[in-house]
């Protein structure tokens, strides 16, 4: 089985048992849920948790096999789904827990609003490092935050959200190593508003043919704003036969700088 597989499994602590049976488990292609539930019951892989963790380590395991880069970073607002591959976080959603947080007396809110302060003020330096990257800068920003994380305010809440960002330190600091990437999927929430908005007003759809025409409808409605295409021009093209347009996956690839970052947003 593929390594990138092997180690998400092991990551997501698979009892080593299994791990080892299906690290010596020869390279092989199964087709549909029951040869591959078999596979797992041949293995002695029956535990809910267990299934779901081999089946997601599987899935990664493939996709890196087909090219996807290994480094490909997500950027995520820390659902556990998305922590996989590289994987950085949403400057944005990390503030939230702060930002949710009142105060109940004078020091209590000064106190929040010093450190809410000085984590904007280290978002700023993020923002400028981005531009002009250096070993020194990225070293001077990595003790500023954390200096603001180990900070205790005697605001419990306060206190127990530093704690939190310092254990997600590495991931909020991700581009100190990868500037290319954002500091947040601000986008990503972007591309899936008219699908909560639809979702808001009408409910979900009545069938899973339903569901599958909506988001993929939806999918290609927004990849071709992004590309700057004419989704009804698009549309036109691929119902009449056409074929006047590229493929939408070689607009993406064409537009897509090396080292992409793949935004993502969790339900």
């Amino acid at each position: 089985m593929a390594q990138a597989a092997l180690a998400y499994m092991a990551e997501h602590k698979l009892p080593c048992a299994q791990l080892q049976a299906l690290t010596a488990l020869a390279p092989a292609a199964w087709t549909g849920q029951a040869a591959w539930q078999a596979v797992l019951a041949q293995q002695g892989i029956t535990d809910p948790r267990h299934v779901r963790t081999v089946t997601e380590g599987a899935l990664l395991g493939t996709v890196v096999e087909q090219s996807v880069a290994p480094d490909l970073a997500i950027v995520s607002d820390d659902a556990g789904q998305f922590d996989v591959l590289t994987h950085a976080l949403c400057w944005i959603h990390a503030e939230r827990v702060l930002a949710r947080l009142l105060g109940f007396n004078d020091r209590q809110r000064e106190a929040l609003a010093s450190v809410r302060s000085e984590l904007w003020a280290i978002y700023d330096a993020l923002k400028a490092y981005k531009e002009a990257p250096d070993a020194l800068t990225a070293a001077a920003i990595e003790a500023r935050f954390e200096t603001l994380c180990a900070t205790r305010t005697g605001y419990a809440s306060l206190d127990q959200a530093l704690k939190r960002m310092r254990r997600n330190q590495e991931e909020l600091l991700r581009v100190l190593q990868r500037p290319e990437l954002p500091l947040h999927n601000n986008l990503s929430e972007s591309d899936i508003r008219d699908y909560v908005k639809k979702r808001k007003i009408s409910g979900s759809t009545r069938s899973e043919s339903g569901r599958r025409c909506r988001d993929t409808f939806a999918s290609l409605k927004k990849t071709c704003r992004k590309n700057r295409l004419s989704f009804w021009q698009y549309l036109q093209d691929r119902v009449l036969g056409w074929h006047r347009i590229a493929p939408l996956a070689q607009w993406i690839f064409e537009a897509t700088p090396t080292g992409a970052t793949v935004p993502v947003h969790g339900p």
